[in-house]
């Protein structure tokens, strides 16, 4: 029975629920209140990552050989990994880019034909002729006290060559060819189970084909090119094996060490199939299951066809010694015997077959198989880009998507199917060969090429076995000599050459001389120590670089403001870098000044 209401007062009405979405304020000068308060460092690392300012720049000391005056100077670190430096790696990326942009849909060479060669480079030629011709005569007479002194003028004779501008070698140094010992030599004879290719005779050029339109318009269009490696086994959509005991992990860790090869093989065969001097840029990045693929930019066109008949004809073969099954396991691994300078098996002390021995035996079976073939998988994806259209510049994008991260950091592994998956790629390539000095080698009852006593079986320090690579090592940015005709210090230089048309600088210090009165003085470099008594602290360098870099976009801003308020048409050429006053370094592209720090 419910309790009558007194005249004249109502029930209380309970408070509502409190809503457990909204977040309570700490209470003032609590220790929760106190770390809600963004930290003064971090907020400095941000501001400096924001305005383009190293985060680890590397200490110089400068001191002036006349005056005497040391001045510690800060230089950026150059690193192209976002996870150690994301302003340097940004900064990196973006150069890559503008690479990439510049040689892409080319419509001249980039390369100028090699000057010829002047009277004293003639002359320095016949000489070294001259005395290669002495050699020889001072061999064929027995004259074997004549030889060192004459090895010692050709040596001065190449040093000279050097000095008057050739390139490269003339001639293979003698003593090269006393080290190396006779050269081993492989058929060339294609694989019965690989297609022949047609071979034409390379052209020199590196533009591609003009198409004209029924209009007259004439097009340039090029391509853009994804080539991946063969299956292994079924995956799931998350990149790991449907089945992970039947998934083929050695064949993928041996194609991973062996892709940057297989590479090399498909533009040389590229090359030879179309009749012209192909040339291309992209990166090399992990799939979602952790195999090395390519995006390449090709200037030019190529029919699919072709490229499809390329990638199926292509491979690499590695001429090895057997290494299919472990001879000794990682915890029992063979021992060095210093009498006997040279690893044995650990019960027999026997020692183990030299690298050139292990050769012969291969050389010797005329049944003998590659250790290793590597080949390209059936997915070919190839398509046509147009210059100057928004898929170009996200093609860009795409193919330079995760240069900037590690191997490893291109795809997360959230799952523990995915971290397995990585985990026994890792433990596959960790007793993978990477070339023939690999301590691996003894694992394989092998001894590699020029061993010592400090190799360490299953853990060498080759790139490919770190677990941040995934088995890709070299580089992984690849870009033919021919792109763009320039380097990347060419387009550093173009950048800071924007940069002073800009603000109206006409001499830079490039440009100041380097003899006379006026000269720069001569300095003294030398690296500083962290835990120098002149170096001050980290924050107090970060916070001056980053007053010098707010001061440098704030001058940028208002050279790009006058410069484009003397007509709304004049300030839109000038924002996407059209303008032959002021180049862009970025051209076809708005000419940002946070690219240009």
């Amino acid at each position: 029975m419910t309790a009558p209401t007194l005249p004249g007062l109502t029930p209380d009405t309970p408070p509502p629920p409190p809503d457990a979405s909204a977040a309570v304020p700490p209470a003032p000068g609590s220790r929760a209140a106190r770390l809600a308060l963004p930290m003064s460092r971090q907020v400095l690392k941000e501001m400096a990552a924001e305005y383009g300012v190293c985060l680890h720049p590397v200490t110089l000391r400068r001191t002036d050989l006349a005056s005497g005056q040391t001045e510690v100077v800060d230089l950026p670190c150059g690193s192209t990994r976002d996870d150690k430096c994301p302003p340097c790696a940004k900064r990196a990326l973006r150069l890559r880019r503008t690479q990439i942009r510049e040689g892409w849909h080319r419509t001249d060479e980039p390369a100028p034909a090699p000057q010829p060669a002047t009277d004293a480079q003639r002359e320095l030629i016949l000489l070294r002729g001259h005395l290669e011709f002495a050699r020889d005569e001072a061999q064929r007479a027995a004259q074997h006290d004549q030889v060192p002194g004459i090895d010692q003028a050709i040596a001065e004779v190449e040093e000279a060559i050097a000095a008057e501008g050739l390139r490269g070698r003339v001639a293979p140094s003698h003593d090269d060819d006393e080290d190396a010992g006779p050269r081993r030599k492989r058929s060339t004879r294609r694989r019965q189970d690989a297609p022949d290719l047609p071979r034409k005779k390379i052209e020199p050029r590196t533009v591609g084909k003009v198409y004209v339109a029924p209009d007259g318009t004439e097009h340039r269009p090029s391509m853009w090119l994804t080539l991946t490696l063969d299956s292994y086994g079924r995956v799931l959509p998350d990149g790991t094996p449907v089945d992970p005991d039947s998934y083929d992990y050695r064949r993928a860790a041996w194609d991973a060490v062996h892709f940057a090869r297989l590479l090399d093989r498909f533009w040389q065969n590229l090359r030879r199939c179309v009749g012209w001097n192909v040339q291309y840029a992209g990166c090399v990045e992990p799939q979602r299951r952790l195999a090395p693929h390519a995006h390449f930019a090709i200037r030019g066109t190529i029919p699919r066809a072709i490229l499809k008949q390329v990638a199926a004809a292509t491979y690499h073969q590695v001429w090895w010694p057997p290494a299919d099954e472990l001879v000794y396991p990682l915890d029992r691994p063979p021992v060095w015997d210093n009498d006997a300078n040279a690893w044995v098996d650990p019960d027999t002390r026997e020692p183990l077959p030299s690298w050139a021995d292990a050769l012969d035996l291969v050389d010797a079976d005329l049944d003998a198989s590659p250790a290793h073939v590597a080949r390209f998988g059936v997915q070919v994806r190839a398509e046509g880009v147009t210059p100057g259209t928004v898929h170009a510049q996200r093609t860009i994008g795409y193919i330079t998507k995760y240069i900037t991260k590690s191997a490893a950091d291109c795809h997360s592994a959230n799952t523990d199917r995915q971290r397995d998956h990585l985990d026994r790629l890792w433990q596959q390539l960790r007793i993978t060969p990477c070339n023939e000095r690999c301590a691996n080698w003894l694992l394989y009852g092998v001894q590699p090429k020029k061993a010592h006593s400090r190799l360490q079986a299953g853990r060498c320090k080759g790139k490919v076995h770190q677990r941040a690579t995934l088995g890709i090592g070299g580089r992984r940015i690849l870009v033919s000599r021919d792109w763009s005709g320039k380097t990347l210090a060419d387009h550093r230089a173009d950048a800071k050459a924007w940069v002073r048309n800009l603000l109206g600088v006409t001499v830079g210090a490039d440009d100041a001389p380097t003899t006379g009165p006026d000269a720069p003085p001569a300095f003294a470099w030398e690296l500083a120590r962290p835990d120098d008594p002149d170096i001050p602290p980290l924050q107090h360098r970060l916070l001056k670089a980053l007053s010098q870099r707010a001061q440098w976009k704030a001058a940028l801003r208002a050279a790009q403001d006058r410069a484009s308020s003397g007509s709304p048409e004049t300030g839109q050429l000038l924002r996407r870098g059209l303008l032959p006053a002021v180049p862009s370094p970025d051209s076809g592209r708005a000419a940002d000044p946070k690219e240009m720090e």
